[in-house]
């Protein structure tokens, strides 16, 4: 049965003339790394990465009835939230399972953007579109036109300023006096842009929604600007890592439609006594397992899939792990029993047939200094 060809960041030509090596990501062509996914990892916690994060999914909705459609589609409320912030929310399915994890922001009165996993685009597409019969509201596919580049890392504030200062970023308000998790409109070389204060990875950050015309400007932009920081590309692979020091679950390991948002630490999520759709199934039942933290003993890196033992009884299963390149040890997240998921628990991970110590630990793994 002949595959379906990989999409194209517009970015690619980029990625190419930098060297990346290419991974198939969601059914997109993307750059898994550049030089090495250490050195990438590194550049982000002590300077700054840029991502190309074009494969993300973009949905637009818009018109009067736009806050209570959300209500009722995602696990979320929508109404108090001010013109210019972003909400981290779920698209749930009617049993109550995870479909895909968002972030929702408000860019006018009427409008929203809600940005959703590459992987999922389709479901949450059709989701969104279904759940809209009733409203007073549009729902588009705005992923093919829009482009996104994001920067992570302690130099990104300084990276982003420099192209105010030479004129090329004119955001509509200072970039200092953007908060997390809040965007604004700005313009890049004539061209308008939103300017969000998100981010993947553990560190402050920042990410530039944009037309795919004008992507690779931006991106020659903040290379050339961060150049004298330290600021390098970066790709999948230092994602990855990054954002699994910074407990940040990943859709397909952590979250999925078997999983409730309270079992992954979501439920502050949901929205309280909310008449959104799976809202009825929501509440996990009171043996289903939880998402750990992991610590391990040694350098040998537990990876999605292997059990989690007790006195050689399976209670639970690893969704991620790796060797930490910025503690220097391996960390894992996991699912186990309730029972078992106090802070200090001693579990053992089976790590090709040897059962390595791991403590149960908090998230996140990593946390960055605090400013002054």
């Amino acid at each position: 049965m002949p595959t379906s060809p990989l999409r194209s960041s517009p970015l690619e030509p980029a990625h190419e003339a930098a060297g990346a090596t290419f991974t198939d990501f969601a059914g997109y062509r993307m750059p898994v790394r550049y030089s090495s996914d250490l050195a990438e990892h590194h550049a982000v916690r002590q300077a700054a990465g840029v991502f190309d994060l074009s494969h993300m999914a973009e949905v637009g909705v818009t018109g009067p009835q736009a806050v209570a459609f959300l209500d009722h589609a995602l696990a979320g409320s929508f109404g108090a939230m001010p013109v210019g912030r972003a909400k981290y929310s779920l698209l749930l399915a009617e049993d109550g399972g995870i479909l895909d994890d968002l972030v929702v922001y408000r860019t006018e009165e009427d409008v929203f953007l809600v940005v959703a996993n590459a992987s999922n685009r389709q479901v949450a597409v059709d989701a969104l579109t279904a759940r809209a019969d009733g409203f007073d509201v549009e729902v588009s596919d705005d992923s093919d036109t829009t482009a996104l580049v994001a920067i992570q890392g302690p130099a990104a504030a300084g990276t982003l300023d420099a192209l105010v200062v030479a004129d090329r970023l004119q955001p509509e308000s200072p970039l200092d006096e953007l908060g997390y998790y809040r965007a604004l409109h700005a313009v890049f070389d004539g061209a308008e842009v939103l300017v969000a204060r998100t981010g993947y990875t553990g560190e402050d950050g920042f990410e530039v929604y944009s037309d795919p015309s004008v992507a690779g400007a931006l991106w020659d932009a903040l290379l050339e600007a961060g150049a004298d920081r330290g600021v390098v590309p970066a790709g999948l692979a230092a994602r990855d890592t990054l954002r699994l020091e910074a407990g940040m679950p990943l859709y397909g390991h952590e979250l999925g439609t078997d999983v409730r948002p309270a079992q992954a630490g979501l439920g502050r999520v949901v929205a309280k006594d909310g008449d959104f759709v799976g809202a009825t199934g929501v509440t996990p039942s009171d043996d289903a397992r939880v998402l750990v933290g992991l610590v391990t003993e040694g350098r040998r890196a537990p990876r999605a899939g292997y059990d989690v033992v007790q006195d050689g009884v399976v209670v639970g299963t690893v969704t991620s792990g790796a060797l930490s390149p910025t503690l220097g040890h391996p960390v894992a997240m996991a699912f186990v029993d309730p029972a078992l998921a106090t802070e200090g628990q001693l579990l053992h991970i089976d790590v090709r047939g040897t059962a390595i110590p791991s403590t149960v630990t908090a998230f996140p793994f990593y946390r960055r200094a605090s400013k002054g």
